[in-house]
């Protein structure tokens, strides 16, 4: 049997496109193997954000922090939508 509905990733993708501003969602990020990958220690700013995604290329967004920091690229199913407190 297969299934009509897309996939959680699929989605992710339509709504975070280039231009959204994101934030790493810590739970989704840890264990992963892009933390794996990094520092033991990930920046604060980065589940913070906000950062701003410049391209999107399959199942990777590229974002931009508001820092003086390297862009980044990071599984799309790791970010979430921003929302200013």
């Amino acid at each position: 049997m297969t299934s009509t509905e897309p996939s959680s990733t699929n989605q992710t993708v339509k709504t975070l496109r280039k231009g959204t501003l994101v934030r790493v969602n810590r739970d989704l990020y840890q264990n992963s193997l892009e933390s794996q990958a990094s520092d033991e220690m990930p920046p604060k700013y980065i589940f913070e954000g906000p950062g701003e995604i410049l391209a999107v290329k399959g199942e990777y967004g590229q974002v931009r922090w508001r820092r003086p920091v390297p862009d980044v690229w990071l599984r799309v199913d790791q970010l979430e939508a921003w929302k200013a407190t």
